[in-house]
């Protein structure tokens, strides 16, 4: 019986598992929470206690991986040996690699919807940025004024930069020169953002879903209070 073959004390971690192995077998759409279920050796029925539909386990791992991206930006940029631009290229770097070494993964957070309101992740990727760049603001390598949304600006530039790799408009073969393309790439950005001193009117300013359930979230306290006007 299939039941037999499940060893695993933790069945919800080893559905994560064998999703993120289908979705680098066959893409984000080529396959089922019945498939899953099987690579793990148990019924669907088992899975349905962890994951009412396959929709669900999906954007569980979506959570999984963005979080192990996360930390993989932090302490990419905890190792560089400079504390300042140079620690926005490491992480610019860490995130383009990652989506080259592993694409199918990375096409499942990049397209919309991988994540919900409800989602938690931590470290997100987009708070590890956020953190930096108050960090590089604060230090007086970046002007205030050029701060408000700035976190938009290197993302879109550096998550470009990955897309068009990995869905081959861009070819750059070696790793190095990746790495390479990505620093110009990045300190570019960096530059002309240093440039602003004074935040332009009527900017917009974007928001995610993550940044959204943010502001939905309670402010920490041990006691509610009455919000400003």
């Amino acid at each position: 019986m299939a039941r037999k073959r499940y060893h695993h004390g933790d069945l919800r971690g080893a559905l994560l598992e064998a999703a993120e192995t289908l979705v680098r077998e066959r893409g984000v759409d080529g396959w089922s929470l019945r498939e899953a279920s099987a690579r793990v050796g148990v019924s669907p029925s088992a899975a349905y206690h962890h994951f009412g539909s396959r929709d669900e386990l999906v954007s569980a791992l979506s959570e999984v991986v963005l979080a192990r991206l996360g930390n993989r930006l932090r302490e990419t940029m905890e190792a560089a040996p400079e504390q300042g631009p140079e620690r926005l290229a490491a992480c610019g770097r860490a995130y383009v690699t990652w989506a080259v070494e592993d694409p199918a993964v990375a096409r499942l957070v990049f397209r919309g919807g991988a994540t919900t309101a409800q989602s938690a992740v931590s470290p997100h990727p987009h708070d590890v940025l956020t953190t930096e760049l108050d960090r590089l603001t604060d230090a007086g390598h970046l002007p205030s004024g050029a701060r408000p949304g700035a976190e938009f600006v290197v993302w879109a530039a550096i998550h470009g930069l990955a897309v068009l790799l990995i869905d081959g408009l861009v070819h750059i073969d070696d790793r190095q020169d990746i790495e390479f393309q990505t620093e110009r790439l990045v300190f570019a950005t960096f530059n002309g953002l240093a440039r602003e001193t004074a935040p332009e009117p009527d900017r917009p300013m974007p928001t995610t879903t993550h940044t959204r359930r943010l502001t939905r979230s309670p402010a920490p306290g041990p006691a509610p209070h009455t919000p400003s006007p």
